[in-house]
């Protein structure tokens, strides 16, 4: 509890299952001001790494914003679905269920989603499926390696070998990795149903996710670190989504020194401000386009 926000723990959702916690500025604000919802980074709860997500969100509620941190469901303390959903399926029935306990019980009509890894993945593939969603802050989400990826992983993996008899078995671990994604690449296309986050980043369904939020209008902050197996250079969401007409409605920041998990607490707080700022810069005209067509993998 803080003199310019509140915390309330609560049930949410169709079944009442999802746990989460919603951070509340004391104040009345603004119904333009959007609400903020923070999804899990793999299994870790809502509290996030390092507490993160505790410290980001109380920090937006003092700046003025609703934000929920929720566990999805069969994480933390949130109940596993019973309908039989995909994995994925799963968790984007859920982003929409907290998405709509806010409109209903805040007013809220706008909303930018945050997530980490595999939370940015979720965030990246909700949000051209829903109006309301006027903000995306992926940290470290999947993006499909480039030309340029593999020239800077090799390079990155040889030259932390330390001794040559490392040298082949990281050589062997290299070739690996190449054909399993190569073998990938040319098989067959498997169906929306059957894609995963392990195979995401192969899949056109990514690259038209991207493609329709920005049609949409959905403004990305796109926050990547140099210590992630996910990327290996700044601009590999550009090369990668080379149609995708971001322009204006793609900030990229990059981490130098920070590992995946934004270990070390300055880049926790340099990250804090830039969400911060990020959010409170954006555009207030609420989206009127209709949600966009589940595309098909």
């Amino acid at each position: 509890m803080s003199g310019n926000f509140s915390e309330q723990a609560l049930l949410l959702g169709n079944r009442n299952a999802l746990v989460g916690i919603i951070a509340r500025p004391s104040s009345p604000q603004p119904n333009e001001m959007p609400a903020v919802v923070i999804l899990n980074t793999g299994i870790v709860h809502r509290v996030g790494h390092h507490r993160m997500y505790v410290s980001l969100s109380r920090k937006l509620a003092g700046a003025g914003h609703v934000v929920l941190r929720f566990d999805l469901s069969g994480i933390g303390d949130s109940e596993q679905r019973n309908d039989k959903l995909s994995t994925i399926d799963s968790s984007l029935a859920d982003i929409k269920e907290a998405l709509d306990f806010l409109a209903a019980s805040r007013q809220a009509s706008r909303f930018v989603l945050i997530g980490l890894c595999s939370g940015a993945d979720h965030a990246v593939l909700y949000g051209p499926t829903d109006p309301r969603v006027a903000g995306l802050v992926l940290m470290d989400p999947s993006i499909p390696p480039t030309t340029r990826y593999y020239v800077h992983y090799i390079g990155q993996r040889l030259t932390s070998l330390r001794n040559w008899g490392s040298v082949a078995a990281g050589r062997s671990g290299l070739l690996r990795m190449l054909a399993s994604q190569l073998a990938y690449r040319l098989g067959p296309r498997r169906p929306r149903s059957g894609l995963t986050l392990d195979t995401l980043k192969f899949s056109p369904h990514l690259k038209r996710c991207y493609e329709s939020s920005v049609a949409n209008g959905i403004r990305i902050l796109a926050a990547f670190t140099s210590i992630s197996p996910r990327q290996t250079y700044r601009l590999q969401i550009l090369d990668a989504f080379p149609q995708a007409a971001f322009k204006d409605r793609l900030k990229l920041e990059y981490f130098t020194h920070s590992d995946h998990l934004f270990s070390d607490q300055t880049d926790r707080f340099r990250l804090d401000q830039l969400v911060l700022d990020w959010i409170s810069a954006l555009p207030t005209v609420v989206r009127t386009s209709s949600p966009a067509e589940k595309p098909q993998a």
